[in-house]
């Protein structure tokens, strides 16, 4: 009787430990940063990536608080039986690994690392906090840029723009950085101008490219007026007549919101229409 039950205690334990080994791996679909590895003996408990989303850091103010664009958010468990590293070890290995990849150092506490990476125009903010002794920490990554715009104005939102304001701003015409080929997915923002143009045979409009004020003044002007040519034609291209349209650049003259800010430099990079009479 006493071997049985000793049996099936052992059974149970196996059992159990089977359980807990099981409920220790990555959870499904998961994987660290390319960025950042893992502390060893440490498992992925919860994952979430969105495209674009909003991170406010808790320990800064200013500029530097507010993170928007790709977010990446990942929970790490200490393993049964592994060897658990302190909340200090956890911070301290994390801020050697990210000023070796050029990042500054914005928080620097007992269990927090915050910082910044910037190669070139691209930003990248990091945030690191330990908790629970260190049997547990998150990261989270948000690599900034602006939204991609799903929404399109369609030739009626455009038309009411210009009754309204004389002017409308396009935001769905896109180019490579440094370039003024219309890309492809402009598309549907073209039909919409070349729609409203259809519709209102009298109406005739000048084109005007808009940048941020990343580069020299005079690079920015010639920029946006060969971005604003190239959407002239291609409306032409589209049947509608050359006299119509004119072409103008004013580089980043005349900013739609700061330019301080990844986001603010997004909305100055914009083409508007605007009335001519």
């Amino acid at each position: 009787m006493i071997r049985q039950t000793i049996g099936v205690l052992l059974c149970l334990l196996f059992v159990t430990s089977i359980g807990s080994a099981q409920g220790e791996t990555d959870v499904k679909g998961s994987r660290d940063h390319p960025l950042l590895t893992r502390m060893p003996g440490y498992y992925i408990s919860d994952s979430d990536v969105k495209d674009f989303d909003q991170y406010a850091s808790p320990y800064l103010s200013g500029q530097d608080a507010n993170w928007e664009g790709k977010v990446t958010r990942l929970e790490y468990n200490i393993k049964t039986g592994a060897k658990q590293a302190s909340m200090v070890q956890i911070a301290r290995n994390y801020e050697n690994a990210l000023k070796k990849v050029g990042g500054k150092i914005l928080v620097n506490e007992e269990r927090v690392i915050e910082a910044k990476i910037q190669k070139d125009a691209r930003v990248t903010y990091v945030h690191v906090e330990a908790y629970n002794d260190g049997r547990n920490y998150s990261v989270a990554i948000v690599e900034t840029k602006a939204m991609t715009q799903d929404v399109i104005a369609d030739a009626a939102a455009l038309s009411a723009s210009i009754a309204a304001t004389g002017k409308a701003a396009i935001y769905g015409i896109y180019f490579d950085t440094g370039k003024s080929v219309v890309k492809p997915e402009s598309n549907p923002s073209l039909e919409e101008i070349t729609k409203l143009l259809k519709q209102q045979a009298s109406l005739t409009l000048y084109v005007v490219g808009h940048t941020d004020n990343v580069g020299a003044l005079d690079y920015n002007l010639k920029l946006s007026a060969d971005r604003a040519d190239a959407v002239v034609k291609a409306l032409i291209g589209r049947g509608i007549v050359a006299a119509r349209l004119k072409a103008a650049g004013v580089g980043a003259y005349c900013p739609f919101a700061s330019n301080r800010t990844e986001e603010g430099k997004a909305q100055n990079r914009r083409v508007e229409l605007v009335e001519q009479r």
